[in-house]
């Protein structure tokens, strides 16, 4: 067997994404890294289960005059590249030729290019523009008055049949909540000015919460829950005054210039806490490897974005860090029975190990359930008419898992995972977000 078929034994690496050249948005040399890295799954197709990019390609593959990727109509790639939802799955879990072998295959990247050359043409549909504009989405809905007629509107058959058909939301996607009173509302001056802090590990005991638009907005319980245990483990919490969509769902969409813009935005107000001594936690993990991983390597360049990556941390690798140096409260009062626990895919791509697990498996009389299969939400994949159903295919192994299970709690990192897990059970549960499980075994 030559090198080249051989498995690659190195750990994977990634390059600098070039998008600021301008080969990079040409059509004709994407379409040709498109064949050549197709051809290459063909020919390997470890990775069929993950996602339904993978059986797409393969099926226009196998339904071709050719049977080979030469035979597939290169205006077929497009449907490929439309199931991608950058899970990072298949490059860090699966896929045996990236780099540093000599194949260099970065699949999820490669549709990153796609979605970005699709977005430049101006061929995004107008949808996907509104729904990925969370800075926007969240303003108007805290609105008092309007929080509330969004979600009678998302619950209401009629209004869902008109989305459906209009919008291309699908009747039975699970939509998100809006809340008026947002966490920076609820959280303005009742944290904690009187904790004295202690650095251990890489952690100052001082963390400025990225509390994130989906957290601020429509997830405020879950950021309380992650200031109130942080609190309890003697680590100070302040809060941005202001801050912009981390930049993940855009950069989903291919429009790097939005990320460009939240990414100014974002950077120097984390910077000047940085340079002051203090951490950064945020409780969504697609918003914390944006900062850790994919604005770095956008901005391969740029020092502040650099060290900002180094100074994030997902809120249980925050408290493991702090455990291991005997600085961590195990004073639980209440135990958990059987907890089914999703690991969110753009937690697992952070390399830092289970984490959740590992604080979860502190708690007394308490076992973990670990389950790492792709839930198939992805930030808006879900919720449209044309992949809602498939969403609910990918996530029947994590389904059947819990069921299996019998499990008191289950959620998962990723919120919307959670929500989507509990929209496919359909038995009236509700998911319950690691950080409010721990809040809960506290009793605080």
């Amino acid at each position: 067997m030559s090198q080249s078929k051989e498995r690659n034994l190195n750990a994977p690496i990634r390059h600098p994404i070039d998008w600021h050249n301008p080969e990079y948005y040409q059509e004709a040399s994407l379409f040709q890294e498109l064949e050549r890295v197709f051809d290459l799954c063909h020919g390997c197709r470890r990775c069929v289960n993950l996602c339904q990019s993978f059986p797409t390609l393969f099926d226009l593959v196998d339904e071709s005059d050719t049977m080979e990727v030469d035979g597939v109509d290169k205006k077929d790639y497009w449907q490929v590249v439309d199931h991608c939802y950058l899970c990072d799955l298949c490059y860090m879990t699966k896929c045996p030729y990236t780099p540093p072998h000599e194949w260099n295959i970065d699949f999820p990247h490669l549709m990153l290019r796609a979605k970005a050359v699709k977005y430049k043409q101006g061929k995004t549909k107008t949808r996907d523009k509104l729904l990925t504009n969370t800075d926007l989405i969240g303003k108007i809905g805290s609105i008092p008055v309007v929080a509330q007629t969004i979600n009678t509107t998302n619950n209401n058959v009629i209004a869902r049949k008109a989305m459906h058909k209009l919008a291309g939301i699908h009747t039975q996607a699970r939509l998100p909540v809006f809340h008026h009173q947002t966490a920076k509302k609820q959280l303005s001056g009742v944290l904690s000015e009187n904790i004295q802090t202690q650095s251990c590990g890489r952690t100052h005991g001082k963390v400025i919460l990225f509390s994130t638009c989906y957290g601020n907005v429509n997830a405020p319980q879950l950021v309380k829950d992650l200031v109130a245990v942080l609190e309890h483990n003697h680590i100070r919490v302040r809060m941005l005054d202001t801050e912009r969509c981390c930049g993940m769902p855009k950069l989903e969409l291919g429009d790097l210039h939005s990320v460009k813009k939240a990414k100014e935005n974002n950077i120097p107000l984390l910077l000047e806490w940085v340079n002051n001594g203090w951490d950064i936690v945020t409780p969504i993990p697609s918003c914390t490897l944006m900062f850790k991983n994919e604005l770095p390597l956008l901005f391969a360049e740029d020092e502040a974005v650099k060290k900002v990556s180094e100074a994030i941390f997902d809120p249980f690798e925050y408290l493991v860090i702090r455990h291991k140096h005997q600085n961590m409260n195990t004073d639980f009062k209440q135990p958990l029975g059987k907890v089914a626990y999703h690991v969110a895919c753009h937690q697992r791509v952070q390399n830092i190990g289970q984490k959740t697990r590992e604080i979860l498996s502190l708690i007394p009389d308490t076992e973990i359930k670990v389950i790492e299969r792709c839930s198939g939400h992805d930030g808006t994949y879900a919720v449209k008419r044309e992949f809602h159903q498939v969403s609910m295919k990918i996530a029947r192994p994590v389904i059947r898992q819990v069921k299996n299970f019998a499990a008191d709690y289950y959620g998962s990192d990723c919120v919307m995972a959670g929500e989507h897990i509990a929209n496919a059970l359909d038995d009236g549960t509700q998911p319950q977000h690691p950080i409010s499980l721990l809040r809960q075994a506290y009793q605080i």
